[in-house]
């Protein structure tokens, strides 16, 4: 039976970097597998999918209408897709969560999505708050603070480097926007 997985952390945890490894993985058996990632993550110069090592892939791009669902189903009726896998999950909305797991439930398709799991102030993403209550297996991938706790939680900061404790949600950004924290580090940074 597919499931529907999702693989979550702070930033830099390698989470680009293990769905383009499963990517290679299923390709290498000779299977078919259908990428996806964020539209609006658009600093990847030359492929879609890029990890911060260097791996990149193209991929298909989501935006918050695109029916992913009957896309896989599609693609899947022309050429049998064996792994659906969705880069920066958490800008998925709760209705594409939904169609991921109809992909799981109704085609035999096992779906893994890649993800953060909270933003700059330690909100739920819509799609990640949608994973963590549906998804059939839910794995935390790791990532170290400079203090060499598990980090959980992102910094975003400003060009200065002091921590921004107020904005949109969402910020596309990399290390320049960015700190994977532990929750005390982050904690102190934002002032309590």
């Amino acid at each position: 039976m597919a499931k529907l997985y999702f693989y979550y952390a702070s930033m830099n945890a390698g989470k680009s970097t293990t769905l383009l490894q499963a990517d290679f993985n299923y390709r290498e058996r000779g299977m078919t597998t259908m990428l996806w990632t964020a539209k609006l993550d658009d600093r990847a110069e030359s492929k879609a999918i890029e990890s911060r090592i260097g791996l990149g892939a193209d991929a298909h791009r989501f935006e918050e209408d695109t029916n992913i669902f009957e896309s896989v189903r599609t693609m899947n009726a022309a050429q049998p897709v064996n792994c659906v896998l969705i880069d920066e999950a958490q800008f998925l909305s709760k209705q594409q969560v939904w169609q991921c797991a109809k992909i799981a439930d109704e085609t035999g398709i096992p779906v893994l999505c890649y993800g953060l799991r909270t933003d700059f102030q330690g909100e739920l993403f819509p799609g990640s708050a949608a994973l963590l209550g549906i998804a059939d297996a839910l794995v935390e991938l790791k990532a170290i603070c400079h203090c060499g706790r598990k980090s959980s939680m992102n910094l975003r900061v400003d060009e200065s480097g002091a921590a921004v404790k107020q904005g949109a949600q969402t910020e596309i950004g990399g290390n320049d926007r960015y700190v994977a924290l532990c929750r005390k580090h982050f904690t102190e940074a934002v002032g309590g």
